[in-house]
């Protein structure tokens, strides 16, 4: 047998027991008896079952419960006799509720059957005791009273935790969704924009034979790099949940070591001739996170230069440590091209507006770093930069690294 039919025997067993005792009872016992056997039946429940859920279910105990209490006549020994398993059967029931169901529904549901354990139950059997006292009727509604606030402060607490835990995954998953989008928009859209360029350079004259092969080899390497950053991103999309944090990212992460190779390949496909003023060795360390969000500004202007600056004439890449600044040491990084000294077009003949979507994603990373990010005229031509502080954790470890020197 498969575990749920186990259990479902064993659910049926211990709900056919609650009512077996009331074969020896008289008639009116039955009346609790059910009672109590519904409370049980729908505590053990998984919700939903056949289309009734937990809402509907809990409500019709509820309100069999107080129907019971109201119109049952009979010994209070019956009612004393299923008033333990049907109280246990509500506060199960009571945290099922509170835990699981939204907020407006828990609220009425759950003080519905809050009040049910705490009051309804204990008069049921106080009141029609031989020589019923208020005194037994309260020590009676406290005590239930009691267990009812430990129910809904553990239900409550798990209920947090839940919600702690369904927000954690939305945030994993918003999080991985904006990787995507930044990986695609700043790898894949960067080579597709190369090779839409090369296919239309290519359609301006007639290329020798070394020519067409250069400009096939260059095409075929940017396409390859846009395939590998694809790749790396549907392996990631397959299994998002089964990821786990040791793994690497979806695409590598570049730096600052990368940009000769970036503004090589810009110069080399783009026909814009680009220069990077980087200093063989920085006065300050650059963390990882720095240095990636460095590249992705490069990378931003460059592509928007291709896009929307196909005159221009001169692209420089600067890249330079900041001392004195408010906060620390900084990096700056800025991209600026000249324009061309005339009205410039992108790809498909638009007026240059500065990078849509792109630089509102950049200005958000750079921002989560506590940085700066700038873009506009520059002259003739655009310009844009960051200044990004270097935390202090990394300068400390610099020096202690060049006292060890």
């Amino acid at each position: 047998m498969t575990r749920s039919r186990v259990r479902a025997f064993l659910c049926v067993v211990v709900v056919a027991m609650v009512p077996a005792p009331a074969i020896l009872a008289p008639p009116h016992a039955l009346v609790v008896a059910l009672s109590a056997t519904l409370a049980v039946a729908v505590a053990l429940t998984r919700r939903p079952h056949r289309r009734i859920g937990l809402a509907t279910a809990a409500s019709v105990v509820a309100l069999v419960s107080y129907a019971v209490t109201f119109v049952y006549q009979g010994r209070h020994q019956f009612a004393g006799l299923w008033l333990p398993v049907e109280m246990g059967a509500l506060l199960l029931l009571f945290g099922r509720v509170v835990r699981r169901l939204p907020g407006r529904q828990a609220a009425v549901i759950g003080t519905a059957l809050g009040i049910a354990t705490a009051v309804a139950l204990p008069l049921r059997l106080t009141l029609r005791m031989p020589r019923p006292t208020a005194e037994a009727s309260v020590i009676a509604c406290l005590l239930s009273f009691f267990a009812v606030v430990t129910v809904a402060a553990v239900a409550l607490y798990l209920r947090s935790l839940d919600d702690r835990r369904v927000r954690a995954v939305a945030d994993a998953r918003r999080a991985q969704r904006l990787d995507t989008a930044r990986d695609l928009h700043d790898f894949v859209a960067h080579e597709v924009t190369g090779i839409v360029l090369e296919a239309q350079a290519a359609q301006l004259g007639d290329l020798d034979p070394h020519q067409a092969r250069e400009l096939a080899v260059r095409v075929e390497e940017a396409g390859l790099r846009a395939l590998a950053s694809m790749d790396h991103m549907v392996s990631a999309l397959r299994d998002p949940d089964e990821r786990v944090a040791e793994e690497p990212p979806p695409t590598r992460v570049y730096g600052l070591a990368d940009l000769p190779d970036l503004v090589g390949r810009f110069s080399a496909t783009g026909g814009i001739p680009a220069r990077l003023d980087l200093p063989g060795d920085l006065a300050l360390p650059v963390p990882p996170e720095i240095g990636s969000t460095a590249y992705a500004v490069v990378l931003e202007a460059l592509t928007n230069v291709r896009r929307h600056a196909s005159a221009a004439t001169r692209v420089v890449v600067a890249v330079a440590s900041v001392d004195g600044a408010a906060d620390g040491p900084a990096l700056r990084v800025s991209v600026t091209d000249d324009g061309g000294g005339t009205s410039s077009t992108g790809l498909a003949g638009d007026d240059r507006h500065g990078g849509g979507t792109g630089l509102i994603g950049l200005a958000e990373r750079v921002r989560a770093l506590g940085g700066v990010l700038h873009a506009g005229r520059q002259a003739e031509g655009w310009q844009v930069g960051a200044v990004l502080p270097v935390p202090q954790n990394a300068r400390s470890h610099s020096a202690r690294s060049r006292a060890r020197r």
